[in-house]
């Protein structure tokens, strides 16, 4: 027998709908190039509406896949509600990746409409110049129509700038009602090996994260709060906070392309943000600001961060400033967040530290497992297994590939950790990041942590070097911080009693910087081609062989 409820399709257009009416007069703050720029949710939601019939104009159908390059703007939120709202897809690439995978991104997934910042407008012309003839049909300059960039594309391609297309358009729109499991967004990761992989979200997945997003122990945004987030909008959907902050009228502070600590720290202050998120290395350079200045934060309550593990040092700083780091996991493949940190009650200071410096517990609406073979490992805090989800919002697959789930529906991740009693997780590697000495797995994340928990290192990582006896050692390389010195016999020094004397690295190398991905990651398989034969091709300690 079913129920005498009624039902309405999840749509992710109801958001913006939501906070127009309801939440009015919230709104969303730019960084733009010509300076702070304010419009109130009721104003974004007319906007998208004529966005929506600006794309409609376009030839874009239901289903057709819209590209975007952009910042965190008012304008990319727009684009976020248009194009899913109006039933197309929207196609959010990464700006940062080289011309030649944007270029794979767009013609993979068959855009034929480009919206892109004006600053990309160089970049927008080798990446067309790579697409197929006739793929793409108009090139959107998100800018007004004074400001539209001179760019050297081929013949056939319009080129418009967005002001100019909205001003065409009434606003006489009502959003479309169709399956909720009809897709959404398209994100490509850039964290596999080969071509980057499409994951197709859908309205119903995107619309129950948004939801979790918000539930108390997760982010609970409320309408009194206002969110930053520096982690971008191309970037699995900025972890859907867009998305949670209009459905609690969130007001969104928005920093476009100024990520450095200097604009990051005034623009938090000046616009008295409660709530940010973002990957650790921007969040470093913050905390390097407000050191440099004596500063403390005004209004700034709380603080996700993901994306890579969050060192403990960094945890410190921030709670001695008054921020509490709520650490947030997931991956691309799951919309992105699955868990996070938030302790339990009823337990010790100890057991309360180590449940914020893990990756958390789960969200309701997916759940983990971690699995050696065929068998799930006990909860015990310590057997490792491979972490696997499943859930509401998890992908079975990629864009135009076969399903990549197990045969009983869990998608590996390819992360190894434990879990506690309570349910909290840890991650202690990527499989493809493990150091195997001798037949012990030694953890880098352990091994970065503990360096970065030096007063003179900026950033460290951990990988594996091939070892003439024991197959693979630790070596770490580190990147000092301005000013800092210290030798390799005083940061090897310090790891004694942290670690067992087996795992301390053989040998440490200084950079000016480590390298770094699109999104921010750290590159160790950069480091792993450049480094693993160190050990057996330097002649003295301490000395880099390239």
């Amino acid at each position: 027998m079913l129920g005498l409820m009624q039902y309405e399709q999840l749509m992710i257009s109801d958001f913006i709908v939501h906070a127009a009416r309801h939440h009015a007069r919230a709104e969303i703050v730019s960084h733009l190039a010509e300076g702070i720029h304010r419009q109130t949710y009721r104003d974004t939601e007319l906007r998208a509406r004529k966005l929506a019939q600006a794309l409609t104009r376009l030839g874009v159908k239901p289903g057709d896949r819209v590209a975007t390059l952009a910042w965190n703007t008012h304008r990319h939120v727009e684009l976020y509600f248009a194009i899913s709202g109006s039933a197309a897809v929207v196609n959010t690439v990464n700006p940062r990746l080289a011309p030649g995978d944007i270029a794979y991104i767009i013609g993979h997934a068959e855009d034929h409409v480009l919206f892109a910042e004006v600053d990309f407008a160089p970049l927008v012309a080798d990446v067309v110049g790579r697409l197929p003839a006739g793929l793409l049909r108009t090139v959107v300059f998100l800018c007004a129509a004074h400001a539209l960039p001179q760019v050297d594309l081929p013949s056939g391609i319009d080129v418009v700038a967005y002001e100019a297309l909205l001003e065409a358009e009434d606003g006489d729109y009502g959003w479309p009602r169709f399956d909720e499991r009809s897709a959404s967004a398209l994100c490509y990761t850039s964290g596999t090996t080969g071509r980057p992989k499409g994951v197709l979200y859908t309205h119903r997945s995107t619309t129950l994260k948004a939801m979790a997003m918000n539930a108390a122990d997760a982010c609970g945004l409320r309408a009194v709060d206002r969110l930053m987030p520096a982690v971008p909008m191309f970037h699995v959907n900025a972890w859907s906070l867009p998305y949670a902050a209009t459905i609690a009228g969130t007001s969104l502070v928005m920093p476009g392309r100024f990520l450095d600590g200097e604009s990051l720290y005034r623009l938090i202050e000046d616009e008295r943000v409660t709530f940010a998120s973002g990957v650790p290395s921007v969040w470093l350079g913050v905390l390097a600001h407000v050191r440099k200045i004596g500063a403390r934060f005004s209004t700034l309550q709380r603080m996700a961060v993901g994306g890579s593990a969050c060192p403990e040092s960094m945890f410190d700083a921030y709670e001695a400033l008054g921020v509490n780091i709520i650490h947030a996991w997931g991956m691309t493949e799951s919309s992105p967040v699955a868990t996070l940190s938030n302790p339990v009650s009823g337990v010790d200071p100890a057991t309360a530290r180590r449940q914020r410096l893990s990756q958390g517990r789960v969200l309701f609406g997916v759940d983990l497992r971690a699995t050696r073979g065929s068998t799930e490992v006990p909860w015990d805090g310590e057997t490792s297994g491979d972490i696997e989800l499943r859930g509401h919002w998890v992908a079975t697959g990629y864009y135009k590939t076969p399903p990549g789930t197990t045969p009983d529906g869990w998608f590996p991740t390819g992360d190894v950790g434990v879990f506690d009693a309570n349910g909290f997780v840890l991650l202690t590697d990527r499989s493809k990041d493990l150091i195997k000495s001798g037949g012990e797995w030694i953890s880098s994340i352990d091994l970065e942590n503990i360096a970065m928990g030096h007063p003179a290192i900026a950033e460290a990582a951990a990988i594996a070097a091939k070892h003439p006896k024991w197959d693979e050692r630790p070596v770490l390389i580190v990147a000092l911080k301005p000013g800092a010195t210290v030798t390799r016999e005083e940061l090897l020094d310090f790891y004694a009693g942290k670690v067992a004397r087996w795992a301390v690295p053989d040998d440490v190398i200084f950079v000016d910087e480590l390298p770094h991905g699109a999104t921010g990651k750290l590159l160790k398989s950069e480091l792993r081609a450049r480094y693993a034969d160190h050990l057996v091709r330097a002649k003295t300690p301490g000395a880099s062989p390239d």
